[in-house]
């Protein structure tokens, strides 16, 4: 019995699917690692000597590169080693300097100590012949000198008085005090200091004020001599004024008017 027509059509593409089908064994997992890591090596080893390659094309010399730069490193070090150097004699030109300024200065310390006692020195001298002159041992008081003038410190002067009695050698010791006035200004405002001061500070607020060491009470302000007394001390003002004359005044002990005074002017 002959089949139907369709059926031959079914079968003869059956047969023809089964003749084009291809059964291709898989791979195995490691050998296509393996060949992913061999293509990547590839496309790495290409690419890096592209890299060099084009380097070399432009100019650029790795070893020599490494021999300038090493070169560089070597003078760095030297001019580090240079600086050092002349920072070291920098410094020791800079403390030389600062010896210099110091022994400067102390010698300048020392020449103006030895001018202040040459005045000193003349100062006695000028005393000393004016108590030999015949005719001035008359038993009068005098302010042989009287100076006031800046001190080291900041509103603090310094003054110095001589004063000269004649007489005969029996005659008795002048006994008495002595006042400073002194007249300031600050600003439009004036006033008057005087010394010794009233209502004087403790030790240890004095100390405070000026670190002097000054006595507490007006001793330092008292006279007893019979041919001469030289007196050489010093005051502050208040910070921002200026003085404009500074008065002595010699008082005799149990007289309340002075028996002598004199007048100085600051410039």
């Amino acid at each position: 019995m002959e089949r139907p027509k369709y059926f031959r059509q079914i079968e003869r593409r059956i047969n023809t699917s089964r003749r084009n089908l291809l059964v291709k064994p898989q791979t195995p997992w490691y050998i296509r690692v393996i060949w992913t890591l061999l293509f990547v090596l590839t496309m790495g080893g290409i690419s890096w000597w592209s890299y060099i390659s084009g380097l070399e094309s432009a100019g650029f010399n790795r070893q020599q590169a490494e021999i300038e730069l090493a070169q560089r490193r070597d003078q760095a070090e030297i001019h580090l080693a240079e600086i050092a150097q002349l920072s070291s004699e920098v410094a020791s030109f800079e403390r030389q300097v600062q010896m210099e300024r110091a022994t400067n200065a102390e010698l300048m310390k020392q020449v103006k100590n030895v001018n202040e006692e040459n005045v000193r020195l003349n100062e006695d001298l000028t005393l000393f012949q004016t108590l030999t002159v015949p005719g001035t041992r008359d038993g009068k008081l005098t302010i042989q000198y009287f100076k006031v003038e800046r001190d080291t410190l900041p509103d603090e002067y310094r003054y110095r008085l001589f004063l000269v009695q004649g007489g005969q050698k029996r005659m008795p010791a002048f006994q008495g005090k002595f006042q400073l006035l002194v007249n300031i200004r600050q600003g439009d405002n004036q006033s008057v200091l005087i010394f010794p001061q009233e209502n004087l500070p403790t030790a240890d607020e004095e100390r405070k004020i000026d670190d002097m060491e000054r006595p507490l009470d007006n001793m330092v302000y008292q006279l007893n001599f019979k041919y001469y007394q030289r007196i050489e001390r010093s005051f502050r003002i208040q910070p921002g004024a200026s003085i404009e004359s500074v008065e002595v005044r010699i008082y005799k002990q149990g007289v309340n008017e002075p028996k002598i005074k004199r007048s100085v002017t600051l410039s």
